[in-house]
């Protein structure tokens, strides 16, 4: 029986990407040896990044299943090692380079679109909104990262069933993931887990948002969302300061109560001087389950309300991006860990929330701030 080729097995391990970083094995210098046998046996030996890598197992099985295709082989042992501190310091500094304390958002060539999701109050949904928003995205194909910049508050691990500790290479944060959509929180940075509360003051805030910016490797994203804390408080006004491109989004309900304090949230661009991309109307109304008529039950106009004023007072059209019918299975996902935009994406509020993500997609990232390395011509 002839031996399989190395130069096949090593083409199959090419197609072979780490689950974290997304990334052939062979680039990331994960490929420790790789032998085949006259019999058809082929064993390929793996760096893992750290001792108790978390997808230790989806690596081995990606591995078997693609080196099993080569012609000529008949079987596959896949041999797991760890690396060592210096492997470990390539691989961040192949991932980051060598100046990797900065935030990569900010870098010049970064394309990535960026939305704060703000709201005046607490209890309007914006959580859910953003969850929901942010899984319709990567549903599309998109490669998108979520920030839970709530410090104190903090709730979208469990809302989108991301609970688990990421993983830490050389000071280097691979966040966990969940629906395609990478994720970062306090939650796992806290002892004593999800009921230790957060005592910070406004600096110990503001390096802690800086933290999940510049210490979480979140690769090449075309989309990044933050979920702000309510309000106009330290957490937003460090975000202008971190990342000043980015664009509020405001979540409000219909009741007029609630509008009044979701302008303030966007007129807060006025000092920050950022752009507000739109706002989004959640918990509007929703058809009778018995005669179809439309049921308000937070009132009307609230969204049109944040729109026009805002609009007026800053000057540009602002969009009303959308209005999301109630539906208690929104809250029902946020406790499970299934967004509604998964669970059901034929139920009205789906719909709504994953309209909102296909217009935010839609704008393509742009080139501003971008180095074309290009010089002007001398005149002669």
């Amino acid at each position: 029986m002839p031996t399989p080729s190395l130069d096949d097995v090593h083409a199959a391990l090419g197609r072979v990407e780490d689950p974290e970083i997304h990334r052939p094995l062979p680039d990331l210098g994960m490929i420790k040896s790789v032998h085949a046998d006259s019999d058809g046996r082929v064993t390929v030996a793996v760096w893992l990044t750290v001792t108790a890598c978390p997808l230790r197992d989806t690596i081995e099985s990606r591995v078997r299943t693609e080196v099993s295709e080569v012609d000529d082989v008949t079987s596959v042992v896949v041999e797991l090692d760890v690396m060592n501190d210096d492997q470990r310091k390539e691989l961040r500094t192949k991932l980051r380079g060598h100046d990797d304390r900065e935030i990569p958002f900010t870098k010049p060539g970064s394309l990535t679109r960026i939305f704060a999701i703000a709201s005046g109050k607490g209890g309007v949904g914006k959580s859910s909104v953003t969850v929901n928003v942010a899984v319709a995205m990567a549903a599309s194909g998109l490669t998108v990262g979520l920030v839970d910049a709530d410090i104190y508050g903090h709730s979208i691990p469990r809302m989108i069933g991301a609970t688990g500790a990421p993983t830490m290479v050389e000071g280097m944060i691979m966040p966990p993931q969940a629906h395609g959509v990478r994720v970062i929180s306090m939650l796992p940075f806290k002892p004593g887990g999800v009921n230790q509360p957060v005592a910070f003051r406004g600096p110990m805030l503001h390096r802690a948002l800086n933290q999940f910016l510049a210490d979480v490797w979140w690769g090449d994203l075309d989309i990044l969302l933050l979920d702000l804390p309510p309000g106009t408080g330290d957490v937003a006004i460090s975000l202008a300061q971190l990342l000043p491109h980015a664009e509020l989004i405001v979540v409000t309900t219909p009741q007029q109560a609630a509008a009044e304090v979701a302008i303030r949230a966007g007129m807060l661009a006025t000092q920050t001087s950022q752009k507000v991309a739109g706002v989004i109307e959640n918990m509007s109304a929703f058809g009778c389950p018995h005669c179809g008529e439309p049921i308000e039950l937070f009132g009307s106009g609230g969204g049109r309300v944040v729109v026009d004023t805002l609009t007026k007072e800053l000057g540009t059209d602002i969009p009303l991006l959308g209005r999301i019918p109630f539906d208690p299975r929104l809250r029902e996902g946020g406790d499970s860990g299934s967004p509604l935009v998964l669970s059901d994406p034929g139920a009205p509020a789906a719909i709504a929330l994953a309209e909102i993500a296909g217009t935010l997609s839609s704008r393509t990232r742009g080139l501003a701030g971008l180095q074309l390395g290009i010089t002007p011509a001398a005149r002669v």
